[in-house]
């Protein structure tokens, strides 16, 4: 079932000297429970895919569908049956790790017990439970980004959009990371991932480039070649 639907979608930034397309005609489909990333350098149009996607901005041309239904700008699905996740995720500064991952509930009117049980629950699901005490400015990189998924995740949204979750991260630390998003889509969260290089973890993986999303991107393993010869080969 398609849960996420981009139909033609064109956007459009005017400046005083010229006019910028971000996105140009683009389509794109996403079913429940499937992980699409979208690989793209920098100013390739990625992050405003996310953002037309979550309805944080409306298209100029073009449809924004979420199981069926028309989104628009400032849709009250995001926050609740959509996720949206970046590393400018605090609210504010200097709250600890478990009130940032709180902060969605008790907007809801969530008793502040509940909503506080129900963050350690979710960051003990992405691995950063041993954060929930700290000021949110002490983390690294990827602990920002897992309290930023659980932040998203504690909503239970149908639909998680994700941008650039390895920005910053130490190498050593980006395969658990993006094991972890592929986890999440395996229950059932339809996940929609832009990276800045290719990943292998997504059931697509797209390109975008200068606003247009591109074909299927196939990661390849890469030849691991000695630095050296021996000195049989050498001589061979």
């Amino acid at each position: 079932m398609t849960l996420l639907a981009l139909s033609n979608v064109t956007k459009r930034y005017a400046t005083r000297r010229r006019e910028h397309v971000a996105l140009r005609n683009v389509s794109l489909e996403i079913a429940a429970g499937e992980l699409v990333s979208v690989w793209g350098m920098r100013h390739s149009g990625r992050t405003t895919l996310l953002r037309v996607a979550a309805g944080i901005e409306a298209p100029d041309d073009g449809t924004v569908r979420f199981d069926g239904r028309i989104l628009t700008a400032g849709d009250s699905l995001l926050g609740t049956e959509i996720g949206y996740t970046n590393l400018n995720f605090m609210a504010t500064q200097g709250s600890s790790v478990v009130d940032q991952v709180a902060v969605s509930l008790l907007a809801r009117g969530c008793a502040l017990d509940k909503a506080r049980s129900s963050a350690f629950d979710t960051l003990e699901r992405v691995g950063a439970a041993d954060c929930a005490d700290l000021d949110v400015r002490t983390l690294d990189p990827a602990e920002q980004m897992r309290v930023a998924i659980a932040r998203a995740l504690i909503s239970k949204p149908r639909l998680l959009l994700v941008d650039e979750p390895t920005n910053g991260v130490d190498i050593l630390q980006r395969d658990p990371l993006l094991a972890l998003i592929r986890s999440i889509a395996d229950t059932g969260t339809a996940i929609l991932l832009t990276v800045g290089e290719v990943v292998n973890v997504a059931d697509r993986a797209l390109s975008i480039d200068e606003g247009e999303l591109r074909g299927e991107v196939v990661p390849e393993g890469a030849d691991v070649l000695p630095l050296r010869l021996t000195q049989a080969q050498s001589s061979a």
